[in-house]
């Protein structure tokens, strides 16, 4: 696969805002079966329930080989605490200069700005040490509470034609937000 990631793509923890994104480790594999293992979850991302112990040893597995192959990052959104409340990642689309982020919020931690923020930090991460101009965040047209989180961190709906991607249950379409440097 060409690289298409800057030369650095594993921080090992980002700060800010109240927040410290940081890698996942195997100790927070319970805590992502109860972050992850949800309906909203299954509804507005690609992680499928049930999400069990097993599929979130295969996702940390796929997560930590995205990072080593420099095509993306995973981060547990923390506070004070280190305990995770979702997770933001980031990846290069392929265009120069543009990324992509997404994110999931457990669902007790819902409702407390996580997801602005964690979304505002990350943004910064990709414009300030990656050099990135253009992050989106690809968002379907019935998830107001996405759309929100978008407009509050800065991101504007584009122009850009419709998005569709696959699930088992067939396809579905993502709208473009942008947030430009």
């Amino acid at each position: 696969m060409p690289d298409t990631g800057p030369a650095e793509l594993r921080p090992r923890e980002v700060r800010g805002l109240g927040l410290r994104l940081r890698e996942w480790t195997d100790e927070d594999l319970p805590v992502m079966v109860q972050l992850f293992d949800d309906p909203e979850m299954d509804r507005w991302t690609p992680l499928r329930s049930p999400f069990d112990v097993a599929a979130a040893t295969a996702y940390l597995a796929r997560a930590h080989q995205t990072m080593a192959e420099r095509r993306g990052i995973h981060l547990a959104i923390t506070a004070e605490d280190d305990r995770p409340r979702g997770e933001v990642l980031i990846r290069p689309t392929g265009n120069p200069g543009e990324g992509e982020i997404a994110y999931g919020i457990g669902p007790q931690y819902r409702r407390q700005g996580l997801a602005k923020r964690a979304v505002e930090l990350m943004t910064r991460h990709g414009f300030q040490h990656w050099g990135m101009t253009r992050i989106l965040l690809r968002i379907e047209p019935a998830n107001e509470g996405s759309q929100a989180v978008a407009a509050s961190a800065g991101f504007h709906l584009t122009g850009d034609a419709p998005v569709i991607r696959q699930r088992r249950e067939g396809p579905f379409t993502l709208l473009t937000w942008e947030r430009t440097r």
